[in-house]
């Protein structure tokens, strides 16, 4: 009799290359010194993130069918050296192909393999504890930068961005394929006699699974897919550019702003887990209504007070909410389309995020260009991208309780 895999090793093993792959949440203390040693503009530099995040749903695809299949363990492996080798030649390329190969290209691939087969796989191991469970799995990508940005500013004041790069690059290979021999394979369903009185009622509502082409069949994926864009594009916008921010809009010092992207990541961590936990209380819509009221209220704040306390609490707030919009969704697509096929179909509902991740960070250094900096209009954008998911989760929500309301009837 094989002995049954220990969840909580497969959780933590997982978070640490997440904490890898999220590396790429510190790329606005990198931007601008890659910009200046190559003299590429920000727009052009910016193009390399944006490649990374639009590229995400294939191999988040691609990495949730093995996920499905029972390879989650050689995708994981896979994604955690590509990302690091593709980190590192970043720091060697000399033209914007380069850049784009191996930033947009290799590191996207890599991060989005490594993502999706370690959130599909290790959810699975915790079906009563599915919001806490994507919520620590995804703090592990929310927290790279806590981490990251720091040791990038030193490491590019001492010894230059590329060595930056490829110095890092070589650590996280070496610390993703590491963790990657942890990684035990979770059964595609598994019940747990730790539920409680209220998760058992919630579990006899089956949630039969479905495919990706069922899923593609329901008006709930149209409506997850928008919301998880719309939820994304304030958090991305804020991650690609809070250095840049700090600096033009709020007149922070390149040391300083490198602090507040820290500070950013380390909300953002807190939010997946905080959220999380609390979405497995409230319910996911209840939570994405409050995440969502919180981010207009914030940018709200950053346009009325533009100092370094109305920095500080923008940053705080909204990596936060973008921490719960990462760590509540996992368990949102599970709770509407059934855990088989967890890993494609949250590989495809992430097109979300990954078009949000490509214009968010494009539009917001665009505007903040045509406005000599200021990123202020930006903000105004932000307010009324979230509040376009606001509308589409009230009509999620009378959808799913319309469906529940003729479900007691038939019963």
């Amino acid at each position: 009799m094989s002995k049954k895999p220990n969840r909580w090793i497969v959780l933590v093993s997982s978070m640490g290359i997440l904490m890898c792959t999220g590396a790429i949440y510190a790329f606005s203390v990198l931007a601008g010194p890659l910009s200046e040693a190559n003299s590429w503009t920000m727009g052009e530099v910016m193009t390399a993130f944006a490649i990374n995040a639009a590229l995400g749903p294939i191999p988040m695809v691609l990495g949730g069918f093995l996920t499905d299949k029972g390879w989650s363990k050689w995708s994981i492996m896979a994604g955690a050296v590509l990302f690091g080798a593709g980190f590192a030649l970043t720091g060697t390329a000399t033209s914007l192909f380069q850049l784009y190969l191996y930033y947009g290209v290799l590191a996207g691939f890599g991060q989005g393999f490594a993502y999706s087969g370690c959130l599909s796989n290790t959810i699975r191991f915790f079906p009563d504890k599915k919001g806490l469970a994507s919520g620590l799995i995804t703090a592990g990508m929310g927290g790279a930068a806590i981490i990251a940005a720091p040791i990038a500013n030193q490491l590019i004041q001492s010894k230059g961005v590329g060595t930056a790069f490829v110095w890092m690059g070589i650590t996280y290979i070496l610390i993703g394929f590491t963790c990657s021999l942890f990684i035990k394979v979770a059964p595609k369903q598994i019940t747990s006699s730790k539920t409680n009185v209220k998760q058992n009622q919630a579990l006899q509502v089956k949630v039969v699974s479905k495919n990706w082409k069922e899923m593609l069949q329901s008006i709930n994926f149209y409506l997850i897919l928008l919301m998880f864009a719309t939820g994304s594009f304030s958090g991305l916008m804020i991650a690609s550019n809070a250095a840049a921010i700090g600096q033009s809009t709020f007149g922070l010092t390149a040391a300083t702003a490198a602090f507040y992207v820290s500070l950013y990541s380390l909300s953002n961590t807190l939010g997946r887990v905080v959220w999380g936990t609390i979405s497995d209380k409230l319910g996911q819509s209840t939570t994405i209504t409050i995440i969502y009221s919180i981010i207009a209220l914030m940018f709200v704040i950053l346009i009325l007070i533009q100092t370094t306390l109305g920095f500080a609490i923008g940053i705080i707030g909204l990596g936060l909410c973008f921490g719960g919009v990462m760590g509540v969704f996992p368990s949102l697509v599970m709770d509407n389309f059934g855990p088989k096929f967890q890993g494609v179909n949250y590989g495809i509902v992430f097109i979300g995020y990954s078009t949000a991740a490509f214009i968010a960070p494009k539009v917001s250094a665009a505007i903040s260009i045509n406005n000599n900096g200021d990123y202020t209009k930006a903000f105004y954008l932000a307010i009324a991208v979230v509040i376009t998911g606001l509308v589409l989760n009230v009509f999620y929500k009378k959808k799913v309780t319309s469906v529940r309301i003729a479900k007691t009837i038939v019963d």
